[in-house]
């Protein structure tokens, strides 16, 4: 890398080929640059200051420092609560802030400046299914091969999905030994994948190992080193059984590879069928809409995972929202009401680039640039290398990205078909059974834990004086979510979730929480 960049200077990340954070020092020029991965699957952080910059990979690393400010960026806090994570480049520390992927910073003689060095454009052309399947084909081929090149033993991740099954299928292609696989399993039906993943591990032999994840597995003291390791609190519970993953693999090999980024480049998550959904239903008057909602809330919770009865009231509320607001709010956590009653602030919406093509296209991109670096990667990367594993993914080698920019929408999402040209590849590579699951994502069961293993942290984290010192929310507004939910007259286990994960972060790193200093905020709130 130094001798590309003594070569052609800022010119060389765009000849690099793979996952990077890089910090290279130009004495002569006395120039300091800052550069990050196409796709932001490594993190990189910097803090401008009076002339200064400090960097790190680590945003714990910059908080080490005693000139930098801990305190507690609001606008980011209603942000988190309301999509739960923080979209680049904000933190939740005022002043310090994500490099975003695909960007440099210059640093030189006190001044910066900020470029692109990578740009994604969706430029979407017409293809035959046959001609596309094929180039697919060859692509993740090379790449899969190119990403078990290590001097160290490699694993895969297997859930039993059709991303990470087509990773090990191309990964068992490609290696000359017998694969070491690796998987989180969970008591619930509707959370359990271990049927799947144990078949897919029997199809292509591999050396299996799963991790039963259970409320004994020593949740506490793990939900506790998690707000270490994590550099903004962890408001996905999906990190808790990447967390496992991780330490179960690292035992084994130091190389992983993930299915990570299928979803968001083929159009896999079960928002996009929302998306679709609410454009049909505009121009049903939204005071019926309303009525149906209202209706909805009477429904008995349920626990399961994703449940109908989950998606049906998500979907009603996200329906009377504007279009791009809905595409967040499908995958957050509080409703505009919720955030009001704990915050007395709105969320800001991130600025959505023009993707050209359609609805699809920008929601596609939208996901890419915030949704997969600042909550899936960032979750990823943390977990893992709180284990010292590094895990590769694949689907996010740069020309499969590239490549799939340039997919007619039809071929990302036909009819009820998502990731329909990956499904159609591997139509004949893998069981039927897997290419037929619904999305659902690697969750826990945070409902159900809440109400019982996990209910005593969350009674002792988000306790009214506990709050009143974390100054983050109104106390009120958070007892009534807990008790809500406690009763099971609503699953605010999202919601509770990231208060929960919030205020173990704001503990363990002493941030700074003077209140909002609006009218009608948290001001008000804490009294």
């Amino acid at each position: 890398v130094l001798r590309a960049f003594l070569e052609w200077d800022t010119g060389c990340f765009g000849r690099l080929r793979g996952m990077f954070a890089a910090a290279l020092w130009s004495q002569p020029a006395r120039r300091l640059v800052l550069a990050r991965d196409r796709l932001g699957i490594k993190p990189l952080y910097f803090c401008r200051q009076a002339g200064r910059i400090h960097f790190g990979s680590e945003l714990k690393a910059i908080l080490a420092h005693p000139a930098i400010s801990r305190q507690l960026n609001r606008e980011a806090l209603s942000s988190f609560l309301a999509w739960n994570y923080i979209p680049g480049p904000a933190t939740l520390v005022e002043g310090i802030e994500k490099l975003p992927p695909g960007h440099l910073l210059e640093w030189q003689g006190g001044e910066t400046r900020l470029s692109a060095w990578w740009r994604l454009e969706l430029r979407p052309r017409p293809r035959r299914l046959e001609e596309a399947t094929e180039e697919l084909d060859g692509l993740l081929r090379s790449a899969v091969r190119e990403h078990l090149v290590a001097d160290v033993p490699a694993g895969i991740w297997a859930s039993g999905g059709v991303d990470s099954s087509t990773i090990l299928h191309y990964a068992a292609e490609n290696c000359g030994r017998r694969l070491k696989t690796f998987s989180v399993s969970f008591r619930g039906r509707s959370f359990d994948e271990s049927p799947y993943f144990r078949e897919i591990a029997r199809i292509y032999g591999t050396d299996h190992t799963e991790f039963d994840l259970n409320p004994e597995a020593g949740l506490l003291d793990v939900i506790e080193e998690m707000a270490y390791h994590s550099d903004e609190p962890g408001a996905d519970a999906g990190a808790l059984p990447v967390w496992y993953l991780a330490r179960l693999s690292r035992r084994e090999v130091t190389v992983a590879l993930s299915g990570e980024g299928a979803d968001e480049l083929f159009g896999g998550y079960l928002t996009y069928a929302a998306d679709r959904l609410a454009r049909l239903a505009r121009p049903i008057p939204a005071r019926l809409r309303q009525a149906a909602l209202r209706a909805a809330a009477r429904l008995p919770v349920s626990d399961e995972k994703i449940s109908f009865e989950y998606k049906l009231k998500r979907w009603l509320a996200g329906s009377l929202l504007p279009a791009d607001e809905a595409h967040f709010f499908w995958n957050g956590a509080c409703s505009p009401d919720e955030l009001r009653a704990l915050t007395g602030r709105p969320a800001s919406l991130p600025e959505l680039r023009d993707a050209g093509g359609g609805w699809l296209n920008r929601y596609l991109l939208a996901d890419q640039q915030y949704y997969l670096p600042d909550n899936i990667l960032y979750k990823v990367d943390r977990m893992s290398m709180a284990h010292s594993l590094e895990v590769r993914p694949p689907f996010l080698d740069h020309r499969i990205v590239e490549w799939a920019a340039s997919l007619p929408e039809n071929l990302k999402i036909r009819g009820l078909s998502q990731k329909y040209i990956l499904k159609q590849l591997m139509r004949r590579k893998l069981p039927r059974a897997v290419l037929r699951r619904q999305k659902t994502g690697f969750d826990i069961p945070a409902h159900d834990w809440l109400r019982g293993p996990l209910r005593g942290l969350l009674l002792e984290t988000l306790a009214p004086a506990a709050l009143k010192r974390a100054r983050v929310a109104d106390p009120a507004a958070v007892e009534r979510l807990i008790q809500d939910h406690l009763e099971k007259r609503a699953n605010n286990g999202y919601q509770l979730w990231g208060l929960m994960t919030l205020c173990l972060w704001i503990a363990r790193w002493r941030i700074e929480t003077r209140p909002a200093e609006q009218p009608g905020g948290v001001v008000a709130a804490v009294r």
